[in-house]
């Protein structure tokens, strides 16, 4: 029988780098939080029970992201903040007598997959590892704990960045700050800690040493793709970050049929699903959750904000946003047109500068718009939600729609149209 995993993710960090009031962890790629990639990633393995959050910095803020999209998570509060060991320290009291094994994470590695961690738990299993430390192999390994060995390459320890000697610069494996403990065996390292460096901070690397002292087995997993290891400190790297997410989303995507007509200049979420012969324009946007069908055309220049579908050869059309909305076959959006909290139905065609109205910002509410089968607009057309276009309705285009049109009819707002004659001489005179 498997034994049972709990995370503890350290996510108390202010990010000084970052330049931000917004918690480091809490800044987003393709609107997606760092911390829920770490989180959803430790969940996606289908083996964490519960996760452990130590929060410190903007507590509040980080702790009421959590709750607000996690039921597997708690909370613990770091405070005062003395270091990593001392951090994971905080969830100390809620594992006491549990008999299983303690994933700890960086809240800061968007890029690490649940593929990755389900190899990490393998191989810590196999080997029958008290604890297990995932590393990698950098060029340049500036900034990063070096993994270090005894002269039969056996794991010794861990030397932070600020307690490295010369010689122990020049080591290329890295510690990447994800552990695998067997709980029973190793919890008592949290116990043992001590300030003794040169930031007089208590090191979550320093179980590494009580372990091996110990005499129980540690052992290092090193990454096949190192990039996995790569940690969010400033805004710099959190574009690389989300360049090399929307690489591996592309690469995916291409791989599955869909026709990406300029991987530079898309991004595409993670969550997006995409069927083949569908075919992405340049410079198209998509983050969220979203359901595509097969040989739709999306853009250019088009965004899709999440909680999107869209059925089969569904034609979004150029500087065109669609958010929150299910549309169904055969629709055309076309450009330059805002659709959102919709649903629209089969053969809808959408007039270029069409608007759904669908936000009162007095009372903050947000209203459904729903466009039966074969409906259209004409051009520049607004539709102030909540409204209901009836099936083979149609809009006149320039119209401001306010009330439902029933089925067949046609609406249209419109004043009467003014010529006035000899306008422009009168005017240069």
């Amino acid at each position: 029988m498997e034994k049972a995993i709990k995370s503890i993710i350290l996510a108390a960090g202010k990010g000084t780098r970052m330049k931000s009031q917004t918690p480091k962890v809490l800044h987003k790629i393709f609107n997606k939080e760092i911390l829920g990639y770490v989180i959803d990633a430790v969940n996606s393995t289908g083996k964490a029970q519960e996760n452990y959050i130590i929060v410190g910095h903007c507590a509040q803020q980080v702790e009421d992201y959590v709750n607000n999209n996690y039921d597997n998570a708690k909370c613990c509060l770091q405070s005062p903040q003395l270091g990593t060991g001392h951090a994971a320290f905080q969830a100390y009291e809620d594992l006491k007598g549990f008999d299983g094994e303690v994933i700890i994470l960086n809240g800061d590695i968007p890029l690490l997959t649940s593929e990755t961690i389900d190899k990490f738990i393998e191989e810590h299993r196999k080997n029958n590892n008290a604890l297990t430390v995932m590393s990698a192999i950098l060029e340049d390994p500036t900034n990063y704990g070096r993994i270090v060995r005894d002269e039969n390459g056996n794991l010794k320890g861990i030397v932070e960045e600020k307690d490295t000697t010369e010689e122990q610069k020049k080591i290329k494996e890295i510690n990447t700050g994800v552990y695998l403990l067997d709980w029973p065996k190793v919890h008592e390292a949290f116990l043992n800690l001590d300030s003794n460096n040169a930031q007089h901070e208590y090191y979550l690397t320093d179980i590494v040493k009580w372990t091996i002292n110990k005499g129980l087995k540690a052992r290092s997993f090193v990454l096949e793709n190192n990039e996995e290891s790569f940690g969010i400190n400033s805004k710099k790297q959190l574009a690389e970050a989300a360049k090399i997410i929307k690489n591996r989303v592309l690469d995916k995507l291409l791989d599955d049929g869909v026709t990406i007509v300029d991987p530079d200049t898309t991004y595409i979420s993670p969550e997006t699903e995409i069927e083949a012969d569908t075919i992405i324009y340049p410079c198209t946007y998509i983050e969220g959750k979203n359901k595509i069908g097969r040989d739709c055309k999306i853009g250019p220049f088009a965004r899709i904000r999440g909680d999107v579908e869209l059925g089969d050869s569904v034609k979004i059309g150029n500087f065109v946003e669609i958010k929150k909305t299910k549309i169904k076959s055969h629709t055309n959006v076309c450009h330059l047109s805002y659709v959102g909290d919709s649903t629209l139905g089969c053969n809808v065609n959408i007039g270029a500068g069409t608007i759904t109205a669908n936000y009162n910002h007095i009372t903050k509410e947000k209203f459904q718009t729903v466009i039966d089968d074969n409906a259209s607009t004409g051009s520049n057309s607004v539709i102030v939600a909540p409204a209901h276009i009836g099936e083979n309705a149609s809009i006149g285009a320039g119209s401001v729609i306010s009330k439902d049109i029933e089925p067949n009819a046609l609406g249209l707002t419109r004043a009467p149209l003014k010529i006035l004659k000899g306008w422009f001489d009168r005017v240069k005179r």
